[in-house]
């Protein structure tokens, strides 16, 4: 990656070091050639060009700051916000076109770098080889993986048990939050599974695992209260296909019985036979029943596509 502005540095003996003394720091034009340039002749310097407003920033800027702490001081990064008036000629030297941008910097030139919000995959990949090799998983990250693995498995109490891990090192980890409360709702710790969705901080509210989860306890409080009818629904609905309140009981006391693929068959027929039934109650429950099996589930990725077909055709 080439840029306008000379940035060869001249750097007092020392200066790079004690320029590179913080993992993470915030930077503007009148600290760059010190927290950018001389520092990067000690080791690489990523720099996040981000904005308040930018939305993909959001999401890129805590991945960065997460791996770069991982590589142990391999690296660091450098974070200059464009919207200040202040930093916008520097944005202009460097031809920053797009946020979020990010450049690295090595022995006092940008030698690399991206636009747009990258899969943490490939962004520990790009940092990789900017820190010279692999870097080391931290505790959370695997604990929430192996707790992933243990849910799909249905193995509940081994989930829990590595959710629990993960929130002793990263207390405010959402994933480790959605993922224990969801373990918890598998064992049928009702009780316990609201606690723990309940000390959730503020900002991660929205999370995508913390929403999931959430789905998964409402989806199990009415399915718990509709599975006692399980066979007396089904009669209704093969007595009268156009039942539709029995139908969407039914696709409840289905999923109470962990029977996920026929409640979202029942839903969908529903859609299928009167979309607007109800305020799109159908539709609506379809959405909670895929946060609560998540995006990549494959009852989750056909049921959306037979969904699109109904609503488009």
């Amino acid at each position: 990656m080439t840029a306008a502005m000379d940035l060869s540095p001249n750097p007092a003996p020392g200066s790079a070091a004690s320029a590179a003394a913080d993992v993470i720091k915030d930077a503007d034009i009148t600290t760059f050639m010190q927290d950018v340039v001389q520092a990067s002749m000690s080791v690489p310097v990523l720099v996040d060009f981000w904005a308040p407003w930018c939305g993909p920033c959001k999401t890129l800027g805590p991945m960065l700051e997460k791996i770069v702490k991982a590589a142990n001081g391999k690296l660091r990064l450098v974070k200059v916000n464009v919207d200040d008036p202040k930093n916008q000629p520097l944005a202009q030297q460097l031809r920053i076109q797009s946020i979020p941008a990010v450049y690295a910097f090595s022995k006092g030139q940008p030698v690399d770098g991206f636009v747009g919000a990258l899969p943490e995959s490939q962004l520990k990949k790009f940092v990789e080889g900017l820190a010279g090799g692999a870097l080391e998983d931290d505790t959370a990250t695997q604990a929430i993986e192996a707790g992933k693995a243990a849910l799909a498995a249905q193995d509940y109490p081994e989930a829990a048990q590595a959710f629990s891990t993960a929130l002793g090192v990263e207390p405010e980890n959402p994933a480790a939050f959605g993922g224990l409360a969801r373990a918890l709702i598998g064992m049928g710790e009702i009780e316990e599974a609201k606690e723990v969705l309940a000390q959730v901080p503020e900002a991660q509210q929205q999370h995508a695992e913390v929403q999931a989860a959430r789905s998964a306890l409402q989806l199990h409080e009415e399915g718990s209260h509709a599975a006692h009818q399980l066979k007396p629904l089904e009669a209704a609905v093969a007595a009268n296909p156009n039942d539709h309140q029995a139908r969407f009981d039914y696709a409840l006391a289905l999923h109470g019985a962990n029977r996920a693929q026929e409640a979202v068959d029942q839903l969908l027929d529903i859609v299928k036979r009167d979309r607007k039934w109800n305020d799109e109650a159908a539709r609506k429950q379809l959405v909670k029943v895929f946060e609560a099996l998540g995006p990549m589930d494959p009852i989750t990725v056909d049921a959306r596509r037979r969904l699109s077909s109904i609503l488009f055709a």
